[in-house]
Order: C-alpha cells, then sequence, then structure tokens
C-alpha cells in the first residue's frame, strides 16, 4: 500500500466524497486508526492535554511534537500524515519558522504541517506562503485557535453575530487568504454552522471541521474522544467506544489473577519445572 498524497485528498474532494482526520500521537493507536481508513492523521498539539499529561496545548514542546510524529509516520502505512507546529515554533521569525517547520518533514517524515490562524494573522499567512513556495505542504486553521486561548479568553464558538453586519467575515478572508498562500485545506474549528458553509463555498480547497457542522468538505475529531479513552464528552464530538472501561476492567482481571496466583501458569513459563 501507499502512503495518501495531496492528489488522492483532492481526487476524492472533487468527487465531492467526504474526508475523514483523526489525531494520534504514537504508533499503537496510529496503526489502528490508519487499517480504520481515515484519510489523514493529525499528529495534533492536543497531544499536551490528551496525550502528554498537559493542561492544555501550550506546554508541548517542539522536540516533543517531533517524536510523537515520528512515531505516528512509523506506525502508518496509508494515511496522509499532518504535523501540528506547537505554540512560539512557529511567528517569531521567518527563518525559525522554516526551519521547524521544515524539521517535520525531514526528520518525522510527516506529510505536511499545520498552523492556527488568527483572523487577518498576516504573519502566519506570510509563513505559509514562504513554507509552500519552499515545497512544505501546510494545513491552515482557523476559527478557534487553542494556543490563543490567554488572548481569547477560553473556547467559544467562532463566527456568531457579535454586531458586525458579517460576524464571519474575518474567517472568510483568513480562509481565503490562506488558500492564496498555498494551504492545501483549512482545518475549521468550533465555528457556527452558517459561517462554515460561507467559509467552504468560499474556498476551492477543503475545508475539514470539527465542532463546524455538516456544511464542509471533511471531519476531524481528537482520537481520545472518539475511543473513550480518558476523555470528557464534548458536544461537538461522538464517542464511538468505551476503552476506559474495557482497559479498567482488563487491569483489574490481570490485578486479581496475579494475587490469586492464576497468573501466570505453566503454559507462561520457558522450560517449566515438572512439578512431580
Amino acid at each position: 500500500m501507499s502512503r495518501n498524497t495531496i492528489p488522492d485528498l483532492y481526487e476524492k474532494y472533487d468527487a465531492g466524497e467526504p474526508l475523514t482526520m483523526l489525531t494520534a500521537y504514537d504508533a499503537p493507536i496510529a496503526r489502528q486508526v490508519d487499517r480504520g481508513g481515515v484519510d489523514m492523521i493529525l499528529v495534533g498539539d492536543s497531544a499536551g492535554d490528551n496525550h502528554l499529561g498537559y493542561d492544555d496545548t501550550l506546554p508541548v514542546t517542539l522536540e516533543e511534537a517531533l517524536s510523537n510524529t515520528a512515531a505516528v509516520v512509523r506506525g502508518t502505512e496509508e494515511s496522509f500524515v499532518v504535523a501540528d507546529l506547537p505554540f512560539l515554533t512557529y511567528g517569531t521569525s521567518m527563518e525559525e519558522s522554516v526551519r521547524n517547520a521544515g524539521r517535520f518533514l525531514k526528520e518525522a517524515n510527516a506529510d505536511a504541517v499545520k498552523l492556527e490562524t488568527a483572523p487577518y494573522g498576516e504573519t502566519t499567512i506570510e509563513i505559509v506562503d514562504r513554507l509552500t513556495e519552499l515545497g512544505i505542504p501546510v494545513q491552515g486553521h482557523v476559527g478557534l485557535t487553542p494556543q490563543r486561548k490567554n488572548e481569547i479568553g477560553g473556547a467559544y464558538v467562532q463566527g456568531r453575530d457579535t454586531g458586525t453586519s458579517s460576524p464571519g467575515e474575518a474567517l472568510v478572508e483568513t480562509a481565503q487568504r490562506l488558500e492564496e498562500a498555498g494551504a492545501f485545506s483549512i482545518v475549521l474549528e468550533t465555528v457556527s454552522e452558517g459561517v462554515a458553509r460561507e467559509v467552504t463555498e468560499a474556498v476551492d480547497v477543503p475545508t475539514i471541521g470539527i465542532g463546524s457542522g455538516r456544511y464542509v468538505d471533511g471531519q476531524v475529531l481528537v482520537v481520545s474522544d472518539v475511543l473513550g479513552l480518558g476523555a470528557e464528552p464534548y458536544s461537538l464530538s461522538k464517542q464511538y467506544a468505551d476503552l476506559d472501561a474495557e482497559i479498567r476492567r482488563a487491569v483489574e482481571r490481570y490485578v486479581g489473577e496475579v494475587e490469586s496466583g492464576d497468573f501466570p501458569t505453566r503454559d507462561n513459563a520457558f522450560d517449566p519445572v515438572d512439578e512431580d
């Protein structure tokens, strides 16, 4: 099997087929996500609070993100792998932004990188333009941008009417600018459904929604939420399994069998002693 490419993604997009994307942060989960048939895997900075034990995404380091991405790539065969650039690994200078983005392709073998963009985020758009000029594919990200949580005051739905004539104007224009800069697709996070549709109709690249309703070209969710693995329920997501309960039951059985002497048995021993 060969890994998905941007032309493969566009073939589905042009045919009107929804694109699928999930996060993953390590090889074992990535392997199952890949075998499940998703088009893209996002090695998100959401690893911060879903994999690394941080309170949010801000503490995730470049080295942690590179390690996570390399592990995911090693665990997959077909899914297109996109790596999130962590907070302050881009934007401080063009040189550093390009160098850090390039490391995800050169060292971790990612297929593309993703950058969060504030409304009318001129600096990030310039970075996207430079990266794509150099051959580094970029996925844009507008709407709720968790790396800016201290500035925007928390997680809330983007694009709702705030008294302006068009509450989605900034999101639409920013998405269009990202497309012009060369972004091959754009994530819309926690955007009101009507505005998400406006953005999708305004650009000619795939939009990938998370908590942004039905009128987008694809969907992405955090894998922990999908699997019920140490996650809290969110209205924007859907839980398809309860791995917390399954893991807890397995651990309880193991503890019980060790304490009762039922494990290990003769079958679990090398060169077992003759009990007679």
